[in-house]
């Protein structure tokens, strides 16, 4: 297969949860049958994907065995329903090149990764990451990811488009800046072909209008209808119906504390019925005063 073949071929949309990781008490070790039960669960309710290992999926608290045996595990759950997306992203190059070439090996659709992160780096030795990476495994998709607040190191527009340009495999992006201006940006400037995905929740409605192909979204993991609703009334055209969605999106988003806790997640879902399992260390659980809080909240804009 020639290089870039695959990323011509290459379609994601739709709403695609950044999917948690059970883990089990104490979170010493991945609870891989909740983990493949919580994806078959979200592939039931309708999403066009699952965004796993990512800082939603407590990805970087693993090992690059456990983040491999995730993947197995999820894409033998639902890998011939929805799409798979690998986060591959490691703070160096050959961790990154090792889930990449993984990822392909068990035959996920594509591998997301993040900003290397901890240093500062310019462009060039940005560039530099990306292209090692998809040069040397160039049949599989790759996605750039672009998350600025935790990584300490932002993708511009220009570099972007000269990835976009310079690297057959690399065949969009997620965007979790939180900057609705650089993502029109990347959008309106990227090459044809080019799939740029929202990852700030908060404003997926307005990511739609301006040409973002779906979410990837950690609070799709709790209410992945409404992420749908937006989604479909858009490509609709029915743009009022779908703000109202957007406004009653960041009521939940808001209690939720917006990715502040993975913890507050869980409990929520354990709150409406579904066990995601618990967190990885230095991750916390929630105290029983946050637990109540949080069901109080949940109560008051009536999600329970």
């Amino acid at each position: 297969m020639v290089e870039g073949e695959w990323a011509m071929k290459f379609k994601l949309e739709g709403i695609v949860p950044a999917i948690l990781t059970p883990f089990k008490r104490g979170g010493h070790e991945i609870d891989f049958d909740k983990a493949a039960a919580w994806a078959e669960e979200l592939a039931r309710r309708g999403v066009h994907g699952i965004f796993m290992a990512g800082s939603s999926g407590e990805g970087l608290l693993m090992s690059l065995e456990e983040r491999k045996q995730l993947a197995c595990v999820l894409m033998d759950a639902v890998g011939r329903q929805i799409k798979v997306v690998v986060q591959a992203g490691c703070l160096d190059v050959p961790g990154t090149i090792d889930l990449t070439r993984h990822a392909l090996e068990i035959g996920a659709h594509a591998v997301s990764v993040y900003t290397p992160g901890f240093y500062r780096y310019d462009d060039e030795a940005l560039y530099g990451h990306f292209a090692l990476v998809a040069k040397a495994v160039p049949e599989m998709p790759l996605l750039l990811y672009n998350i600025p607040r935790y990584t300490g190191n932002s993708l511009s527009p220009e570099l972007i488009f000269r990835l976009a340009k310079d690297v057959g495999s690399i065949v969009g992006m997620k965007d979790s800046s939180g900057d609705i201006a650089h993502l029109s940006r990347v959008i309106a400037g990227a090459p044809k072909g080019f799939t740029v995905i929202n990852g700030a929740d908060e404003f997926s409605y307005q990511a739609y209008l301006t040409g973002a192909a779906g979410s990837v979204a950690l609070t799709a993991n709790v209410v992945p209808e409404l992420f749908l609703s937006i989604f479909n009334d858009v490509k609709k055209g029915k743009l009022e119906r779908a703000l109202a969605t957007q406004r009653r999106l960041n009521e939940v988003t808001e209690i939720l504390g917006g990715g502040a806790k993975i913890s507050t997640y869980k409990e929520a879902l354990r709150l409406l019925g579904h066990d995601t399992g618990f967190v990885r260390p230095p991750q916390r659980e929630l105290s029983a005063k946050e637990k109540s809080a949080l069901r109080g909240d949940m109560k008051r804009i009536g999600l329970i």
